[in-house]
């Protein structure tokens, strides 16, 4: 089953369309900045974008905070919540469970399909930034505000001002990239729930969406400081600190912590939910 869904994964156009746009939008950014040599300053626009005029290596990181605030979450949303609903709304679904496959096992060919789709995009919005940015920014040497490492040995500037390594840049961007990759799997994890709870992809992903405009809303408000820190979007931004000197690990750690609740609680309801579930579509 497993298979049957990685395949169908392929083989979907629309699955590539969309990360065909996430990938582009970094490279339309990209393209601008080198054409105008315009770059926002510090503190505005997209995280690193300021920086990626020095050092094309760390484009990588500034597109994933191009296409993170929206674009990501609403191509995962929109997957996710296809996932159940969508076979339903095709009819497809009383037909797959009249197999001899039982709902735990469809539930977790689609959990295995939705987590390759998220971590591919991830990985090659970072790849194809990484191969726009050197292209068109360069990935020479820079010199450091700070640090001990040599001019020859550093291959960026962190956010702290002291010079980063090749390897401790690539190190970095990975763990930016675990990051993000499992804060989708929370959004995921929310539409894959709705999607066991409607008939409808749309009203499933549009459901996600609307928990997560509202967690965006509700991270802004003073008088919501309670409840802030357990927020699915709380800790979105959290991986900039991996770009810091020495990296930050308390809003990190936090942030990996509550996508795992948040995973764990939601498909543990999808799968309660689907399990005993009336099958009419």
């Amino acid at each position: 089953m497993i298979r049957v869904e990685l395949v169908k994964l392929a083989r979907r156009p629309r699955n590539w369309a969309s990360v065909a746009l996430l990938c582009g939008l970094p490279l339309l950014v990209a393209v601008f900045v080198a054409v105008t040599h315009l770059a926002p300053p510090p503190g505005q626009g997209p995280a690193l974008l300021s920086e990626v005029l020095s050092s094309g290596s760390l484009y990588p990181a500034a597109a994933l905070a191009i296409v993170l605030p929206v674009f990501l979450p609403v191509a995962v949303a929109v997957f996710a919540g296809d996932s159940i609903a969508g076979e339903a709304d095709s009819g497809m679904l009383r037909y797959l469970l009249t197999r001899p496959v039982g709902r735990t096992r469809l539930l977790w060919a689609k959990l295995v399909a939705l987590t390759v789709y998220v971590v591919t995009t991830v990985v090659l919005i970072a790849l194809t930034a990484y191969a726009t940015g050197t292209l068109l920014f360069g990935s020479q040497p820079v010199a450091a505000i700070r640090g001990s490492l040599t001019t020859s040995s550093v291959a960026a500037t962190s956010l702290s001002g002291s010079g980063l390594s090749p390897v401790q840049l690539i190190l970095r961007t990975l763990g930016a990239v675990a990051f993000i990759a499992v804060s989708m799997l929370g959004v995921a994890a929310i539409a894959l729930f709705l999607s066991t709870v409607t008939d409808s992809s749309l009203g499933a992903a549009l459901g996600a969406l609307a928990a997560l405009i509202t967690s965006e809303v509700l991270v802004t408000l003073n008088s919501a400081s309670a409840i802030n820190p357990y927020l699915p979007t709380r800790y979105w931004l959290a991986w900039i600190d991996f770009f810091r000197q020495p990296i930050l690990w308390r809003n990190i750690d936090r942030g990996f912590a509550v996508q795992a609740i948040y995973v764990g609680v939601f498909l543990a309801a999808a799968w309660a939910h689907f399990a005993t579930k009336d099958i009419t579509s």
